[in-house]
């Protein structure tokens, strides 16, 4: 393993407080995380089970040999009685705790472009710069972590796949439900669409800070999935008015609202049912690099493969 120091069982357990439970900060699918200083570093432990042993070296691999401002940093493992990754500490917590969460200030529509953009680029490098093709596979807001400067970085790597030559792999669900697309929950095929289409709902809930599932009509129980509510809204003649209702209130009236419609756009061009009318990780950043730079006149189109992109970001 290059760029990855092997770390001592003690030295873990003597940095956490024996795994104790004021330094646990987070709990996911494949075990707990801790707060560490280490060598000097602030640090994030994550701590798995032996039977995850898939998912640790999945991750291991990747991020041993990817490295990118967007990508969370790998610091070293371990092996020793359980499995140990160990990260850098990323200070301001998940998207998902900012957009759901209470206690925080509501993110401005400046950051939310912002950690889009970045978290786009994070996964355009993993799609683009890797032989065979890594993909993310759950994509979600718990695993876009923001640092003291309110920038996203991609973290969370142990769903990882490889494709050959670039094609789709029949494989096992894996996953978060709501961020799955067609074509993976029926077929389960694999391709760095999937990772398109998560996205595409991931910019539906930075506009709307709700839930990837959302609740209707209150307490009857029935529910909608956001790529389902947001394009009921998007077939209008003119969306506008009805997208009003859907972005997050803690905006009040700080956003543009031509901003907010492209990026729904986007995220509807990303959520089409055929993966092969998404569009490339590589287009989205470019289109969310355009709507950052807020100049609507800039000559994109030799940047995407997709013509319907162009016309959406040029308002076409």
């Amino acid at each position: 393993m290059d760029k990855s120091v092997e770390f001592s069982y003690e030295e873990l357990a003597q940095a956490t407080d024996n795994f104790s439970m004021a330094n646990k900060i987070g709990q996911g699918g494949f075990g707990s995380v801790y707060y560490a200083e280490l060598r000097g570093e602030k640090a994030a432990i994550k701590k798995m089970d032996m039977q995850a042993s898939k998912e640790f070296f999945a991750e291991l691999k990747v991020l041993t040999h990817v490295h990118h401002l967007n990508l969370v940093r790998l610091i070293g493992y371990c092996v020793e009685g359980s499995l140990f990754l160990v990260y850098e500490y990323i200070e301001n917590g998940n998207l998902n705790q900012h957009l759901h969460g209470s206690g925080r200030d509501p993110l401005s529509w400046s950051a939310r472009l912002q950690i889009a953009l970045d978290s786009a680029r994070g996964l355009d490098y993993i799609h683009k710069h890797t032989v065979p093709v890594y993909m993310h596979r759950d994509i979600k807001p718990a695993n876009i972590l923001i640092d003291k400067n309110f920038r996203g970085k991609v973290a969370d790597f142990g769903l990882t796949k490889l494709t050959v030559g670039g094609s789709s792999l029949p494989t096992r669900i894996v996953g978060t439900f709501a961020y799955m697309p067609p074509e993976y929950v029926i077929y389960g095929d694999v391709s760095p669409k999937l990772d398109v289409y998560a996205f595409g709902v991931v910019l539906y809930e930075l506009i709307s800070a709700k839930d990837a599932i959302v609740k209707i009509n209150g307490s009857s129980g029935e529910t909608q999935g956001l790529v389902a509510l947001f394009e009921n809204v998007l077939n209008e003649p003119d969306p506008r008015e009805e997208l009003c209702k859907l972005i997050d209130p803690r905006l009040e009236d700080n956003y543009p609202l031509d901003s907010v419609l492209k990026m729904a756009q986007l995220a509807r061009a990303c959520t089409y049912e055929n993966p092969q009318l998404r569009p490339s990780m590589r287009s989205i950043v470019v289109a969310l690099m355009n709507l950052s730079s807020s100049t609507d006149d800039r000559d994109v189109g030799s940047f995407y493969e997709n013509q319907a992109l162009v016309n959406l970001m040029s308002g076409r």
